[in-house]
C-alpha cells in the first residue's frame, strides 16, 4: 500500500480549536496506528515552538481511501485547519523500518 502525507495548516483560531478537538483527532488516528499504518504524526511548529499545523504520514490502499481518512479527521471537520494538503509519497529513506 502507498504512503500519504497529510499536511494541515492551522487557521486563525487553530490554537483554541486544536486544544478542544485534540482528543477526537488522536482517537480518529488510533485505529490506523494500531494497524501499523501511521509512520509519523505530530504538530508542525512555528518559530517559537508553538503548534501551527499538523503532519501525518499514513498508509492507505489508494488516494480515495486516503481522502476518506482526511475527511473524517476532526481537525479537518471542525475548522482547525485553514488549508489541507494530501499527497502520495515515494519512500526513499525508511529509517530502517521498511
Amino acid at each position: 500500500m502507498p504512503w500519504f502525507a497529510l499536511i494541515g495548516h492551522d487557521g486563525p483560531d487553530g490554537a483554541a480549536l486544536r486544544k478542544k478537538h485534540r482528543p477526537a483527532h488522536l482517537e480518529g488516528l488510533a485505529a490506523l496506528d494500531a494497524e501499523g499504518r501511521v509512520r509519523h504524526g505530530g504538530p508542525l511548529l512555528d518559530e517559537d515552538g508553538a503548534p501551527c499545523g499538523s503532519v501525518v504520514i499514513f498508509e492507505a490502499a489508494d488516494l480515495a481511501a486516503a481522502r476518506d481518512v482526511v475527511a473524517r479527521d476532526p481537525y479537518v471537520q471542525r475548522g482547525v485547519f485553514a488549508r489541507v494538503e494530501l499527497r502520495e509519497t515515494k519512500p526513499v529513506f525508511s529509517g530502517g523500518r521498511g
